[in-house]
């Protein structure tokens, strides 16, 4: 079977394929374009490269957030429209199960965590590939309160980490620990071989119709309207 992911819900975006459990081919792109410029240039360029056609990708996957609402919307957008010309079926990845399985070795919990702004994180705890809790948006303090509670050694990485890590080291100590640069970006590999596993352990696919991207808040402009409108009737 030939999986190909997508990753849009960070910063870069990414393609991956994957035959049968090996990795063929990553392309990712961080250019400051938006995805929708790049998703299916990325697609087409790793079909090129492996002598693929379209018709021969089995299952189609996305990491369908939760993240950044429009690179969501255009991941999922993108994948469900391959998968409905293809006629193939989807697998849904957390962004942030994704995001934890850039690391495979650490003594402690992994937390993976995206800037959700206003001091919040989008954040998951998770133990040897096993998750904890479930994806939350928070501000950090909260969810350092989760991650101290386990009373562990924490790793974290993520678009979050860098800019939180001083208020992180603060906080937890020398129990607070950050992944090197290059893991901190959701990755359409990880994408690509978690669904993969998944679905050798008996998971059904979805169809096209049924994926649907994971949003923990409604997007700014509907909670500005909510709040114009609640001051209204005030």
């Amino acid at each position: 079977m030939i999986l190909l992911a997508l990753s849009t819900s960070g910063r870069a975006a990414s393609a991956a394929l994957l035959k049968d459990g090996v990795p063929l081919a990553e392309a990712t792109r961080d250019e400051g374009l938006t995805h929708s410029e790049t998703i299916l240039l990325l697609a087409a360029e790793l079909l090129d490269q492996t002598g693929l056609a379209p018709r021969d990708i089995g299952v189609f996957a996305a990491d369908v957030g939760p993240g950044s609402f429009t690179g969501v919307r255009i991941g999922v957008s993108t994948v469900k429209a391959l998968a409905h010309a293809a006629g193939k079926p989807c697998v849904a990845v957390d962004a942030l199960e994704a995001l934890a399985a850039n690391v495979t070795a650490f003594d402690g919990v992994v937390c993976p965590i995206l800037d959700a702004r206003a001091q919040q994180v989008y954040g998951a705890i998770f133990r040897r590939g096993e998750r904890l809790t479930e994806d939350t948006v928070e501000k950090l303090t909260l969810f350092l309160d989760r991650v101290e509670a386990t009373g562990e050694n924490a790793l974290f990485l993520g678009d979050g980490a860098p800019g939180f890590e001083a208020a992180i080291r603060e906080r937890l100590g020398d129990k607070a620990h950050f992944a090197q640069p290059q893991h901190n970006g959701l990755r359409a590999g990880s994408a690509c071989a978690l669904a993969a596993r998944r679905l050798e352990a008996g998971e059904t696919p979805l169809d096209y119709i049924t994926l649907l991207p994971l949003y923990l808040r409604a997007p700014q402009a509907e909670r500005e309207r909510a709040a114009r409108e609640g001051a209204k009737h005030g």
